[in-house]
């Protein structure tokens, strides 16, 4: 697994498999984020099969799928009560970047947008040409 913290209880990776969760687990994680749509991933890896895995090793599962370039409002709200849910957080999605996008625009108007871009940065991951919704979905929250 390549996990990158973004925040004390947020960390982003790469697609993981069901056999990655109790060792999650293990770590404290408590919660699975699950950005990546099944028409992109092989049944062993579909959001049946990371539910039915984060069932057995005790954690929380929320599908929120990115398809790219179509995030949504509705999406950003969904994973803002996913980050919301108590202990820490593992999301992930085909090489990470989607959740951290949607990381960042659950953020917006709270966290400055050059502090977004720069965490996001530090894990590996670059959201400038994310920077305009970030600062649009501010200028409605602010």
């Amino acid at each position: 697994m390549d996990l990158r913290q973004i925040t004390p209880e947020l960390s982003v990776s790469p697609q993981i498999t069901p056999e990655d969760l109790p060792d999650l687990a293990a770590q404290g994680f408590r919660v699975v984020i699950n950005n990546r749509p099944d028409a992109e991933v092989g049944p062993d890896e579909d959001g049946a099969a990371m539910q039915a895995a984060a069932a057995a090793a005790g954690m929380e599962y929320r599908a929120i799928p990115f398809v790219p370039g179509q995030v949504t409002q509705t999406m950003v709200d969904a994973q803002a009560e996913a980050l919301a849910l108590p202990g820490r957080k593992i999301a992930y999605c085909r090489s990470g970047n989607r959740s951290t996008v949607l990381w960042a625009l659950t953020e917006a108007g709270t966290t400055p947008a050059d502090s977004l871009l720069q965490t996001a940065a530090e894990a590996g991951y670059d959201l400038s040409g994310v920077r305009p919704m970030i600062d649009a979905l501010a200028a409605r929250k602010g």
